[in-house]
C-alpha cells in the first residue's frame, strides 16, 4: 500500500471506527499480539506506558477495590455476630424475669454493660399501687411532657426537651444529653422504654430504629405477662 493511500485511509476512518470495532472484536490484539507492544497509553503522571502495562495497572485497582470491599463487607458480618449474641443474651434475661424488678435490672445491665447506655429508664403506666424498687409506676393520666413520645408508638432517637428529660431521667436528667425512646405497646400502651447517654451526639434522629423497635417489642410481651401474672 503506498503511502499516499495508507493517509487517505487513515483519514476516512473515525476514532469512532476504531473504537467500535475493538468493542466488536475484543480478542484482536490476542490475533496482533506483536501490536501491543507498539500501543502507548498516557499515564497520569505524563509518561507513556504500554497497553499491557495500562491493563495491568488497571486489574491491580480493581483487585485493591474488591480487596478493601470485601474487608468492609467482612467486618460488617463481625458487628452483626457481636450485636445477635449481646441481643440474644439481653431477651434470654428477659424470657427469665418473673418480677417487675428483674425486668427493670436485666434491661440495665443489658442496655448499658453491652450495648454502651450510660443510663436507662423504665417507666410502667398504672393507676395501681405496684410495689416496685427499680422502676418507675407512673399514671398514665399525668404524663405531662411525654405524652407526645408515647402517643407516636414508634422509636425515636435525638434529644429530648428539658421537660422530657427531667420526666424521664430524674435525677440523672442533669447528665443526659441525648436519648432514644421505646413506647411499651402490648394491645394497650404499657410504658416506656428510654436510653439516655451523657453524649449530645450519641444518639440522633438520623439512626436507625429497626434494634429499638424489637427490644421493645420483647419487653413489652414480658412487662404484659408479668403484669397478667400480678393481676392473678
Amino acid at each position: 500500500m503506498s503511502e499516499e493511500a495508507a493517509v487517505e485511509m487513515s483519514n476516512s476512518v473515525s476514532e469512532a471506527d476504531v473504537a467500535e470495532f475493538l468493542a466488536h472484536n475484543p480478542d484482536f490484539f490476542s490475533q496482533h499480539t506483536g501490536l501491543l507492544a507498539k500501543l502507548n497509553v498516557p499515564h497520569e503522571s505524563g509518561r507513556a506506558i504500554s497497553l499491557v502495562e495500562r491493563q495491568t495497572s488497571l486489574l491491580r485497582e480493581k483487585n485493591q477495590q474488591l480487596n478493601e470491599h470485601l474487608s468492609d463487607l467482612i467486618e460488617a458480618a463481625r458487628y452483626n455476630d457481636l450485636q445477635f449474641d449481646k441481643t440474644k443474651r439481653m431477651v434470654l434475661s428477659l424470657l427469665d424475669c418473673m418480677t417487675l424488678d428483674e425486668i427493670a435490672i436485666a434491661i440495665q445491665e443489658s442496655l448499658c454493660d453491652d450495648f454502651h447506655g450510660d443510663t436507662t429508664a423504665l417507666l410502667l403506666f398504672s393507676q395501681q399501687e405496684l410495689v416496685t424498687n427499680d422502676l418507675r409506676v407512673v399514671d398514665p393520666r399525668q404524663l405531662g411532657p411525654i405524652t407526645p413520645l408515647v402517643d407516636s408508638n414508634l422509636p425515636s432517637c435525638g434529644q429530648l426537651s428539658r421537660e422530657q428529660n427531667a420526666f424521664i431521667f430524674d435525677e440523672m436528667a442533669i447528665r443526659v444529653q441525648s436519648a432514644a425512646v421505646v413506647p411499651l405497646v402490648k394491645g394497650e400502651s404499657l410504658g416506656l422504654l428510654a436510653i439516655g447517654s451523657f453524649e449530645a451526639g450519641y444518639f440522633h434522629s438520623g439512626q436507625g430504629t429497626v434494634f429499638l423497635s424489637y427490644v421493645g417489642e420483647v419487653l413489652s410481651r414480658v412487662l404484659s405477662r408479668v403484669l397478667h401474672q400480678l393481676d392473678q
